[in-house]
């Protein structure tokens, strides 16, 4: 029901492309998957998503425990038919966010018990009810319970480290439907030797797929590299290797180059709601004043319903009222923007011409700055 077929594996790095089968259709890898949180990802309908070429989108689980609630989701069809989206479908464990709560949850062998960041009300999740969540939602690929740390305590990471395989083994024996791939997290910090151990430790409890998680939390993009230069090699070459809340322009080639196959971010849907728009040269931001009278749409050459209909000057215009067409607009540009990125980089390995693309593309597109990417950290997979 679930198998990766190797496509094409690029020479001159780990960048590959395969496509992985699943009940709802198959997933051309790489992938990047638009995040949709409260089961929508905001202000675009499923068949905009399909016509932008989206295959693949992410829901979150602990959202959607506490609004509208699994119970509902499941008499109304699953997820699936709850949200009319024919296609795959991911959900997260939930615990990115658990975790992001600080004061309002803690932590025990057991699970983790956390209060309602809407009302204060208790809660409880465990690997066994987080599968059961999931299940209930019925998407395609679920994820295991993990603890996610700070990236730099290496005594906080080990200890996070062990209890994590040890509910990926508690949620593996939960799993009751086999119509739905359970993936193990590779957890660790920046520290070689933990991922090392984390890797050895999932890979043979012979999950569908392996995810990274902790990544894009704190450390450097520097750190962040090596980690995946180490790890992806130590992960099964006929399974997919996902990359959880990473997906700038830039991640996407230093991603795949590493052997990564898939991606979710929320950083196209947000910073288009805060005129950050994608180009080929870089991220503008079209609250600009330059932009106040531009005739030209976002980007030359863009395809997207925003850029052969609407002007630059238009657009800066209704996201400065706050026109809610103005959010609609932006997050149409970015998502295809990301989504035609993507193709052109699988397409890129097909044809053996990826080392020569994504010099070409870095060559041209202006990285946003450090600081601005602190920022941006401290919420890309809390909310779309």
């Amino acid at each position: 029901m679930f198998e990766y077929t190797l496509c094409k594996q690029d020479l001159r790095t780990r960048a590959r492309a395969g496509v992985f089968t699943t009940p709802h259709g198959e997933i051309p890898m790489p992938i990047f998957a638009p995040v949709g949180t409260q089961a929508t990802v905001k202000t675009v309908s499923p068949d905009e998503l399909e016509d932008l070429g989206a295959s693949l989108i992410l829901a979150n689980t602990y959202h959607l425990y506490l609004r509208p609630g699994p119970d509902l989701i499941m008499r109304l069809g699953g997820l699936h038919e709850f949200m009319r989206w024919p296609h795959p479908i991911l959900t997260d464990s939930g615990g990115f966010q658990v975790f992001s709560l600080q004061d309002l949850r803690k932590v025990d062998e057991d699970g983790v018990t956390f209060r309602s960041h809407l009302d204060g009300s208790l809660h409880r999740f465990t690997p066994e009810r987080v599968v059961e969540i999931q299940e209930q939602l019925g998407a395609d690929i679920i994820m295991c319970l993990d603890e996610c740390t700070e990236p730099h305590d290496y005594h906080y990471n080990q200890a996070a480290l062990e209890r994590t395989h040890r509910w990926a083994e508690r949620c593996k024996n939960a799993q009751t439907r086999r119509d739905q791939a359970l993936f193990g997290i590779v957890q660790g910090g920046i520290h070689p030797d933990l991922r090392a151990q984390s890797a050895a430790f999932l890979v043979q409890l012979d999950f569908p797929g392996y995810a990274i998680g902790g990544l894009s939390v704190g450390e450097t993009k520097e750190e962040m590299h090596r980690i995946l230069d180490m790890v992806t090699p130590l992960l099964p070459e006929h399974k997919p290797r996902y990359l959880m809340g990473v997906g700038s322009p830039e991640d996407l080639f230093e991603g795949v180059s590493r052997g990564i196959d898939m991606f979710d971010c929320v950083l196209p849907t947000r910073t288009a709601r805060n005129a950050g728009l994608f180009t080929r040269q870089g991220r503008i931001n079209l609250r600009a004043a330059r932009f106040a009278q531009d005739p030209g749409p976002i980007e030359e050459g863009c395809d997207c319903y925003t850029c052969r209909r609407f002007s630059r000057a238009y657009v800066r215009h209704l996201l400065r009222v706050k026109e809610f067409l103005g959010y609609r607009l932006a997050t149409l540009h970015n998502l295809r923007f990301m989504l035609r990125l993507i193709d052109e980089i699988r397409r890129s390995i097909l044809d053996g011409t990826f080392v020569e693309f994504k010099t070409r593309f870095l060559s041209e597109y202006q990285i946003v700055p450090e600081e601005v990417r602190e920022e941006q950290r401290s919420g890309t997979r809390a909310t779309h």
